[in-house]
């Protein structure tokens, strides 16, 4: 497990996989690893995170939602450029707090804002109304004008 946790972060860190090669082999394991089990592994990452950001939200009420990005320097196409992350964290009616989803962008644009949050609702997550309360009551965010201007 050890070992698989460290070609996982080498991975997430854009690390190569003859690098990652490399790596397993200081770290004491001779034998190495060969470039297709380290992809292999990394497809197993992706197809985790993919279930994962996927994965339906109707399983128990979130009445509360906190809603934030941040900006991260990623490698994309040989060069580093800053990209925007956000996160969606529901609360749910027992205080249980689950991150209900993620997503890159190259900015917190209104347009950006508004299929983030559409992706959840596809997913199942509600918000309260008359009809239905047993919704999002409440959004907690830092108020950036792209999302005010997505929420309403």
């Amino acid at each position: 497990k050890a070992l698989w946790a460290v070609i996982c972060t080498a991975w997430i860190d854009g690390v190569s996989t003859r690098k990652v090669e490399d790596l397993v082999r200081a770290l004491g394991n001779e034998s190495g690893i060969s470039k297709s089990q380290v992809s292999r592994i990394c497809g197993e990452i992706d197809e985790v995170v993919a279930e994962f950001l996927h994965r339906r939200l109707d399983h128990t009420w979130f009445p509360y939602l906190f809603l934030d990005a941040t900006y991260l320097d990623i490698r994309q196409g040989g060069r580093v450029v800053s990209q925007a992350v956000v996160v969606a964290t529901g609360v749910a009616a027992t205080g249980h707090r689950e991150v209900l989803g993620m997503a890159i962008g190259d900015a917190e644009t209104t347009d950006f804002w508004t299929e983030f949050l559409r992706s959840l609702r596809e997913r199942g997550l509600t918000i309260s109304t008359p009809a239905a309360p047993e919704g999002v009551l409440m959004v907690t965010s830092d108020a950036h004008s792209g999302l005010k201007h997505a929420i309403k």
